[in-house]
């Protein structure tokens, strides 16, 4: 099958990689003339831009953008008018499952499908394989099945009738999955962190506190003073405890490389989905307050708390005259 890829970051270019290993024609391109280069060199057919991508591709063309969400827009004003009756264009990024539904309904008064695909896997997906979540009309989706099917996880022998791509519902359904998959994703980072914290600070009791008006006291101090080896809990963890994971698996890899985790400033960043996650949890009523918790958690790591927590003491000093403590 043929395809034509825009967007080779971090995950198209992976992808695209896996679809060629598959035995799929692939025509890329990239803003990043380098990335294009690179593609070609490995057996693409590059393109100086999107006219011409789409100019080799024979039809019905299929097109698979691998942008971020903010930059589908105006790559979809450039292939407007360049696309034709039955092509199909594919956003594999994280896209507002909202926007999505709209341009697959101008894209259909135009006769050219639209597909939503939600894609996990990460740098590891070019040997692991993707998990995709997909939301379209049926004939789109059975047309990109080869392509699908290339990009698959790589499932064990014993669940050779599971599948690691799912057609979920109409236009929209694979992103607003894949939305809620991130924000799950979110929680589940924000406990390991939280709790292997926990593990990194047990040992208080043995350094012990400031004793002075503007510092609480730890009751009971023989019962904080373990020096834990969170490297190794990570590690042993991984192995028949019910809280194992592949994200696990990535902590455990993460801090035998760097075990105070010394070149990570703790600046956490969030693309999107986890806010829309949780707008559609006041928009539906549902309670999310993992998921709530675990997003304002990534604002205060960017210090978008600052302003609060200086608020928070000054209050303190007109109240009680509390002087900050010096760190």
């Amino acid at each position: 099958m043929q395809i034509g890829v825009i967007g080779l970051g971090r995950m198209g270019a992976n992808m695209t990689r896996r679809i060629m290993q598959a035995g799929h024609e692939c025509v890329v391109y990239d803003v990043c003339a380098d990335a294009v280069g690179t593609l070609t060199k490995e057996g693409a057919r590059g393109a100086r831009s999107i006219e011409e991508l789409v100019s080799r591709l024979a039809s019905p063309r299929t097109i698979w953008m691998m942008l971020p969400a903010s930059g589908v827009a105006t790559t979809l004003e450039t292939l407007k008018p360049l696309l034709a009756r039955d092509d199909t264009v594919v956003d594999g990024g994280n896209s507002d499952h909202r926007r999505t539904i709209a341009r697959a309904a101008e894209l259909k008064g135009r006769a050219v499908h639209f597909v939503d695909v939600g894609t996990s896997g990460g740098i590891w997906g070019l040997h692991q394989g993707y998990c995709l979540m997909i939301g379209g009309d049926s004939e789109a989706v059975g047309r990109l099945q080869p392509i699908l099917d290339a990009l698959a996880f790589t499932l064990e022998p014993q669940s050779h009738t599971a599948k690691s791509w799912l057609h979920c519902g109409p236009p929209g359904a694979g992103h607003f999955v894949k939305m809620i998959h991130n924000g799950v994703e979110y929680a589940l980072m924000a406990a390991y962190a939280e709790g292997l914290n926990l593990l990194a600070h047990a040992s208080t009791g043995r350094e012990g506190r400031a004793s002075d008006a503007e510092t609480a006291p730890l009751d009971e101090q023989l019962a904080y003073r373990y020096d834990f080896d969170v490297p190794a809990i990570a590690e042993l963890w991984r192995h028949g405890s019910v809280v194992r994971s592949w994200l696990l698996d990535l902590i455990a890899i993460a801090l035998r490389e760097d075990p105070r985790l010394e070149r990570y400033a703790g600046w956490v960043a969030d693309s999107g989905e986890g806010r829309w996650a949780l707008k559609a949890a006041v928009d539906l009523d549902v309670p999310a307050p993992g998921l709530a918790t675990a997003l304002f958690g990534r604002f205060s790591s960017r210090d978008e708390d600052e302003f609060a927590n200086r608020l928070l003491s000054a209050m303190r000093e007109q109240f009680g005259g509390h002087a900050e403590r010096k760190l």
